[in-house]
Parts: structure tokens; sequence; C-alpha cells
């Protein structure tokens, strides 16, 4: 294990790849920057990010395949072949999600995200290969094209572990970030004029304030994509845009109006008690939470 981790280390400071990485990334966001593409490759309806669940269909297919072919003997070759067909349908869509998610990384994430592409589209070459000579009648070649294809996926499911576990890539960002269940001070009300935004905290959570017509709104002020800075954002007909990838939100509930975020952005309630704009943690935010 320590030469795995080795490993990953040395891929995360190889800043060679990022002359493949940036321009390339940069070529999947003009693709997918159409709302509704990038909202259904980002799992926006989902309130998950996509690409994990489609991961589980192709490893899984692969993998059995290759299982099958080294243990299942003659009768399960038709079975073999049919897992190897669906792992390579499946990963198309999968690859695709992917790209979207790995598009807004950097650095070290965008490193090691390019390594795990190229080795899931190692193994989506090696398992086409394999198929084309399961159709030729070459069982061996076909079986041995399989096992390299294994390995390549194995490989590269790892970076992808490393990625969301040891990284957080694309996990939500306001996940432990409560905030006050009590009605807490946090500005006196002429600090925050019509149109105007502020930062504040409260019980220890940065929380962006916005008064609109005379009501103030109050929302998590840290992207729950990437972490992004959202008082550095758009604020326009009632909703918030991240400066950093483009997610839009909506400040009376948090919904995601545009990707990449899946998740909702937490929200506040907020009102002006005795000159000072007090706020606490949205009633349906309680309820989740308690129970």
């Amino acid at each position: 294990m320590n030469l795995l981790h080795s490993m990953v280390e040395a891929l995360e400071k190889f800043k060679p790849l990022d002359t493949v990485a940036a321009p390339v990334a940069s070529a999947v966001e003009k693709t997918l920057r159409p709302r509704v593409l990038r909202n259904a490759l980002s799992g926006t309806a989902l309130g998950h990010r996509l690409h994990p669940v489609l991961t589980d269909i192709p490893t899984g297919a692969w993998t059995m395949a290759t299982l099958l072919d080294l243990v299942g003997g003659r009768d399960s070759e038709h079975s073999a072949d049919l897992l190897v067909g669906v792992g390579i349908a499946s990963a198309i869509p999968t690859a695709i999600t992917g790209a979207n998610d790995w598009a807004d990384t950097v650095g070290k994430d965008s490193r090691v995200g390019l390594v795990h592409a190229v080795g899931n589209s190692t193994a989506l070459t090696l398992y086409s290969l394999s198929a084309v000579a399961r159709r030729r009648g070459s069982r061996t070649a076909g079986t041995l094209l399989g096992v390299g294809g294994c390995g390549a996926l194995l490989f590269s499911a790892y970076l992808g572990g490393h990625l969301s576990y040891a990284r957080g890539v694309n996990v939500n960002r306001t996940a432990w970030r409560e905030g006050p269940e009590a009605w807490t001070p946090v500005l006196t009300d002429g600090e925050l004029a019509d149109g105007e935004r502020r930062v504040v905290e409260a019980d220890g959570v940065s929380i962006l304030l916005y008064r609109d017509g005379g009501t103030v709104r109050a929302m998590d002020s840290v992207c729950s994509h990437l972490g992004g800075p959202l008082e550095e954002g758009e604020i326009a007909n009632g909703c918030v845009t991240c400066p950093w990838h483009g997610s839009t939100f909506r400040f009376d509930d948090g919904t995601v109006v545009r990707g990449p975020a899946s998740n909702p952005q937490p929200v506040y309630e907020a009102r002006v008690d005795d000159g000072m704009i007090t706020v606490r943690r949205a009633a349906a935010e309680e309820s989740i939470s308690s129970s």
C-alpha cells in the first residue's frame, strides 16, 4: 500500500501533466456548456453526482466477465461475452459524466484525474479488442485481452477512489456546515442596504446576506460543488451564481438552477429584530438534521 500511495503522490506532483490536462479540460467545458447538458451530466436532478452511479455498471460487468473467463468454463462463455458487451456500452456514458466532473478540477486532482481517465480508456480499448477476438472465435486472445483490461480497470478504480475519498473531489462542501438553530444576530439593519450583499458569521458558518426589495435573503457562502465563494458571484433574478464554475442557486430555497453543482445550497431564515438582522437554520434543514 505504501508503494501505491507513493505512486499517487508522484502523479500529484508531476506538473508536466498540466500541459495536457488544461487544453483537454477547456475543450470539455466548451462542449458541455449548455445548461440542460451540464445539469444532466452532473446529476443535478438526482441531488447526487451521476458519474459514481454509472461506474458500477462497466466495473461490475467487466470484472465478472474476466472471472467467468478464468474459472467459468465453456458453459459460461456466452455470459462472459455478453458482460464484455455490456461493459463497453455502459463505459461511454460513464466516461462522459466523468469528463464533466474532471473538467472542473485543478492541480493535483486534475493530474490524477487525467491518469484515471487514461486507465479507463485503456480498459475500454482492451475489452473492445477482446470483444473482437471473441467474435472471431479466439477465446484465448479474448481472455488475455480481458485480463489486461481488468488490470487497467482496477488501477484506474484505485485512482478514482483516491480522488473521492482521499481528496474529497465532488463531495458536498456544505455537508458539515449547519449554522445556528436559534435566531442569532449577525448584523445591524442599517449595515445592509437594498441590493447590497454582506458575508457574516454565525456559529462558525459564513453566511451570505442579500437584501432584495427590503427582504433579507441568507445562504451558505460556500458553494456546495467545490467550495467557491458565492459572495463574489453574480446575483440576478433571485439567484446567485458561483464565480468558479457557474453553479447557480435560488436564494429562496437553495435549489440548483444550473450545474455542475448537484447538491442544493443550504439557506437560512432571516429577519430584522430590534434593529438587528438575525438568522437561523431553515425549518426544513432543522427537521432533517434532528430526525
